[in-house]
């Protein structure tokens, strides 16, 4: 229950940030376009989307970011298994194991240092301010150019993301040990689209 609500979030999460980096592209897009547009210009020239390319720069980190570790859980990652699948079943095995405990803890050691990272760059300030309990001596940490949103926001998809990483690592590890199988994407499928026989067609006609 709780892995299937954790897919539907990381997909909605991912489905999100690609449609909102989309729109905010087409949306600069357009402004530039209509900024040369006589007697419309002096309107577009009001309107400052400075902070677009910024703002499109954090969604796609945070997109790409939570987008390995939905590709680590179906399998889209390329990896080059020659020699791997030429190792009896045994060998085979103890390859696959090693090679997602591996990449789990680089994802997990990754997450862990971002985490500090993030709350030394002004999580722990911000925290402090949460809580009502500021304190001078804590670094406030600095803001973005364009947006001047806190750098600590924009960073912390580095501890979320490898953590989630780790977790499917481990995930299709586990899955591994138990059945032999990897997770493999099937570049022919189309996700909400059921496949049907030629009978199952012959049959509705």
């Amino acid at each position: 229950m709780l892995n299937k609500a954790l897919n539907h979030l990381e997909e909605w999460l991912i489905s999100f940030l690609m449609a909102a980096a989309t729109l905010v592209i087409f949306v600069a897009v357009v402004h530039r376009y209509l900024a040369g547009v006589p007697y419309i210009q002096d309107i577009a020239l009001k309107i400052h989307m400075s902070w677009a390319q910024e703002l499109c720069i954090i969604l796609f980190v945070w997109m790409c970011k939570f987008g390995a570790a939905y590709g680590v859980r179906t399998g889209i990652h390329v990896g080059v298994d020659v020699v791997i699948n030429r190792m009896t079943p045994k060998n085979r095995g103890r390859f696959v194991i090693f090679g997602l405990l591996a990449g789990a803890f680089f994802t997990g050691t990754i997450a862990v240092m971002g985490g500090n990272f993030v709350w030394d760059n002004g999580a722990h300030y911000a925290f402090l301010q949460l809580i009502g309990q500021p304190n001078p001596d804590v670094f406030e940490g600095p803001t973005t150019p364009d947006l001047e949103w806190p750098t600590w926001i924009v960073y912390s998809a580095i501890p979320l993301g490898s953590a989630l990483m780790c977790y499917r690592f481990l995930q299709v590890c586990w899955n591994f040990w138990k059945t032999g199988e990897l997770p493999k994407h099937d570049e022919s499928h189309v996700e909400g689209v059921d496949e049907q026989t030629p009978l199952d067609v012959e049959a509705r006609k």
